[in-house]
């Protein structure tokens, strides 16, 4: 798949969303930047600011395979991955494949389940597998998750470990509506439920091979310093982003990229997704504002080189 396809697909999805999400359009396209880099997403945010509505919708728009998780203290982990029983009538262990068998897990409140439960999406979310009773399944492509939690609950909460947080490209707030938006939603939803009209824009198919298209936006010399100048500037209070961090900046510049409609980088792409895939990847005893301040201070200080970005 050319660029010019790929760029068209993101634009149709984007398009269709829309149809049921009102404004977000930054959000809605860091989404895509990240299904176009093939990673996972987490989404942040206080109750009822449409997570899980975005989800939904971005699911029908791909023509993906969707399950949702609702995680609780009580969840196993044999509840999210599947788990081996014993078949009387074929007198023969058989596996019961978990709701990680699909193409979009919504991993709803995941910080509402116990360690060893969050602990059970690590291989699929690294690693594209489930393992168990010692047998690897390979998850059909694409798989992606997109968790959410809400950040002002403590009670009954286990907040998401480095590891974990690792493991997601990207995280992101919804934030909240403006009053014309707010308007514009009643308008929109008072007699309609536009989440059970949308259809599907394009299919699974056209993700994987937009995924492959993704792998191959251009990335100048001087950008690629650029990045790990920005990385290793994390590094300096050893508080910093993980090699894996450094690798999913480059994905999500790439995706951003397409989304924005370019066969090739630039330093905008860099700057717009730099708080989404730093800020949750420092380590340390920061709160969102300092880690975001971290991130801006960090952009302000690296010297930006300048260059013709599409010249290869």
């Amino acid at each position: 798949m050319d660029s010019a396809v790929s760029i068209s697909i993101l634009s149709k999805i984007e398009e269709n969303v829309s149809k049921v999400i009102v404004g977000k359009r930054a959000v809605t396209r860091m989404l895509l930047a990240a299904v176009a880099a093939g990673g996972h997403v987490l989404l942040e945010d206080v109750p009822g600011t449409g997570k899980t509505v975005l989800a939904k919708a971005l699911a029908k728009s791909m023509g993906c395979a969707f399950d949702r998780v609702q995680f609780t203290p009580d969840l196993l982990p044999s509840d999210v991955t599947g788990l081996s029983f014993f078949n009387q009538e074929k007198a023969v262990f058989t596996f019961k494949e978990g709701p990680v068998f699909t193409n979009i897990l919504l991993a709803d409140e995941i910080n509402r389940a116990t360690p060893r439960t969050q602990s059970s999406l690590l291989e699929c979310m690294a690693e594209g597998q489930v393992t168990v009773d010692g047998e690897t399944r390979i998850l059909e492509a694409p798989f992606f998750v997109i968790a959410t939690q809400n950040p002002v609950e403590t009670i009954g909460c286990f907040p998401l470990p480095e590891a974990q947080l690792d493991r997601f490209l990207i995280k992101i707030r919804m934030g909240g509506l403006t009053r014309k938006e707010e308007r514009q939603m009643l308008d929109r939803f008072i007699n309609a439920e536009p989440l059970a009209e949308i259809q599907a824009v394009c299919s699974v198919e056209d993700i994987r091979e937009l995924q492959c298209a993704c792998r191959q936006v251009y990335v100048h010399d001087d950008l690629r310093d650029y990045i790990v100048a920005l990385v290793q500037d994390t590094r300096k209070n050893n508080v910093g982003v993980s090699p894996r961090g450094t690798l999913a900046f480059l994905r999500v510049s790439q995706g951003y990229a397409l989304v924005q409609g370019r066969d090739y980088v630039v330093p905008e792409d860099i700057k717009e997704t730099a708080h989404c895939v730093l800020c949750h990847r420092l380590i340390g005893e920061f709160d969102e504002t300092q880690k975001d301040a971290v991130v801006t201070n960090i952009l302000n200080s690296v010297e930006l080189p300048t260059e013709d970005w599409s010249k290869r």
